[in-house]
């Protein structure tokens, strides 16, 4: 009775401690979360204010009256339904130029055998290491002489001449994919397009997932491009139609957070409706699951 007593008592003990990590861990993720959603808070609580409460000293956290008519007049204040178009047809063109380049570039350097291939995907890699400044003016130059300065050509046409950091992304997620699919595909006449297309897009479809999202979100939210390429105020974007709250006296910040906040919402409701694939492209072994 003792032996059985003392491991009761010992499996007793283990599901206290387990119960009192797993509380830690919730106050800390509970903490960290408050901790990152605070600042998107003062956003949305500085949206729907006026601008004396704003102005006030102390500042007040959750606002006195909340003025949702904000949002309507930031929309008005500018042309704001033709900068979401504008937007989004980047957007659109540098996702799918992203996903169809890098996809194929990587399927190259994982699965074709070349002479020279370790060699040029060591090039690719440490073209990371060039800071995007150190390229801009050549860039700028470049698309001059093109005559493309004032279109969307400078912002769309890069993304479908491939990147380090996607092909190298979606290049781990092929090597986990097994060579027998490839073989047996070439046995039944496919070319490498149509292995490519039919099987390994597919399969990859986490890291295809992964690599649209963080093309979403930097098209979405580019700033500097079309302020170096764009005159026109037809073709502005999001971003660059924000600039409109901000005036050399003053800045007209609820506003400008109402604006911040409808530009930042479908990024967060497209990462919430692929946050599995993107999850799961973050573990670059999960292609062998195909």
């Amino acid at each position: 009775m003792s032996v059985s007593a003392q491991k009761t008592s010992h499996f007793q003990s283990v599901k206290v401690k387990k119960k009192i990590n797993q509380t830690i861990v919730t106050i800390i993720l509970l903490l960290g979360s408050v901790l990152i959603l605070s600042p998107v808070w003062w956003m949305f609580a500085t949206s729907v204010k006026d601008m004396g409460e704003i102005m006030q000293y102390p500042p007040t956290f959750i606002p006195n009256e909340w003025n949702w008519s904000n949002y309507i007049e930031t929309w008005k204040a500018a042309p704001f339904t033709r900068y979401l178009f504008n937007t989004f047809l980047i957007t659109i063109f540098v996702v799918l130029g992203n996903v169809l380049s890098n996809s194929f570039i990587a399927y190259g350097f994982a699965k074709i055998r070349f002479k020279g291939r370790n060699f040029l995907f060591a090039v690719v890699l440490a073209t990371m290491m060039i800071p995007g400044f150190v390229t801009m003016i050549p860039h700028y130059v470049i698309f001059s002489k093109l005559g493309w300065l004032n279109t969307y050509l400078p912002l769309i046409v890069p993304a479908f001449f491939g990147s380090a950091f996607n092909i190298f992304l979606i290049r781990q997620f092929f090597l986990t994919i097994p060579n027998e699919l490839i073989e047996a595909a070439k046995i039944d006449g496919a070319s490498h397009f149509r292995i490519w297309y039919t099987i390994m897009l597919p399969l990859a479809k986490p890291a295809i997932a992964m690599v649209a999202i963080f093309s979403f979100n930097g098209a979405w939210n580019d700033f500097l491009g079309p302020l170096l390429y764009v005159n026109d105020e037809s073709l502005y974007t999001l971003q660059i139609g924000l600039q409109v709250f901000k005036g050399q006296l003053a800045t007209q910040w609820n506003y400008l957070m109402a604006g911040s906040l409808l530009v930042l919402l479908p990024v967060i409701v497209l990462f919430f409706i692929f946050q599995r694939y993107f999850i799961e492209g973050m573990n670059l072994t999960a292609g062998s699951k195909g």
